[in-house]
């Protein structure tokens, strides 16, 4: 990397909102970083003095590398073992994605959010995530995709209606933390009942594996499976596992460690009554960023 400082501040200076920007486009926090330093190669190989919009000029070459690695990575999740789910990455003030001010910010990186952004082509996507969770008018997002102001109106109500439904409502924290408690206990004491009670009936697990660990090739549905599957699943790990609640993509999150080394991030979704769908992250490739973090801070359960 240069140190001139007129290439390198600029960059730096932009450098948390195009990983937001590139992290909600492509789900993952890796390909994110991957996108980030193709833009810092395209970036100081200008003349950034003759730049008049620095951040305008990057956010459209982010956005633009965004669009052709979606296109790749379909290819790729096509023949993706087991459901696809997105890369979680830790939050907070000292995170890549910076603190998350208000509930707006906190939904925009939200994990049922980006699962619900997979519906969506490349362009309904960059459209979505420019002016939704950016802030960008129609217009704006157009000069930094290519599209008409039109065309981008066009291209969120396309994405609006694929995504079909919204993540739901916000759970008070403490109300969270006390239902997953006890749905953790009832799978630790092998709670049939007590399990069975707490989940909803149309409960959705998905498991992602990806080929690398032993999980579920398909969605479990239906409390009955669901408890099964959950009390199976913490029967194989429970003498080692060790679980803590961190903040995951803007709300909390439940991790786990065997042998000291992050296992799982768990997503528990609730109405704030019932579990409603737990999706699991399992894939040790996907689980790379988040150690990292809980590492460097401290943090990760059973160390």
């Amino acid at each position: 990397m240069t140190d001139d400082p007129s290439v390198l501040a600029p960059f730096q200076a932009q450098r948390p909102r195009l990983f937001g920007i590139a992290y909600r486009m492509l789900g993952s926090a890796t390909d994110a970083e991957n996108v980030l330093q193709d833009a810092w190669v395209r970036w100081s190989g200008v003349d950034v003095a003759s730049v008049a919009d620095q951040g305008a000029y990057l956010t459209r070459v982010v956005t633009n590398l965004c669009l052709s690695a979606l296109d790749s990575a379909r290819v790729r999740r096509e023949v993706y073992v087991g459901p696809w789910l997105p890369e979680p990455v830790l939050t907070g003030a000292d995170s890549e994605l910076g603190p998350l001010e208000d509930a707006v910010q906190r939904e925009s990186v939200s994990f049922a959010l980006l699962v619900l952004l997979e519906k969506l082509t490349p362009t309904e996507r960059a459209a979505y995530v420019l002016c939704e969770a950016f802030g960008y008018s129609s217009k704006e997002a157009g000069e930094l995709i290519g599209a008409t102001d039109a065309n981008v109106r066009q291209l969120l109500t396309r994405a609006r209606k694929h995504m079909g439904e919204s993540p739901g409502r916000a759970v008070d924290p403490e109300q969270w933390r006390t239902l997953v408690e006890r749905f953790l206990a009832a799978a630790r004491d092998g709670d049939v009942a007590g399990l069975t009670e707490l989940l909803a009936v149309s409960v959705t697990v998905r498991a992602d594996g990806g080929g690398r660990v032993t999980a579920a090739r398909n969605p479990v549905r239906g409390k009955d499976k669901v408890a099964r599957y959950v009390l199976g699943v913490v029967d194989r790990f429970a003498v080692d596992m060790v679980s803590g609640v961190v903040e995951v993509n803007g709300g909390p999150a439940v991790v786990a460690t065997v042998d000291g080394e992050l296992s799982a991030v768990w997503f528990v979704h609730t109405d704030g009554e019932r579990v409603t769908g737990v999706d699991a992250v399992l894939n040790p490739d996907k689980l790379a960023v988040v150690a990292e973090q809980l590492s460097r801070t401290g943090g990760l359960p059973g160390r």
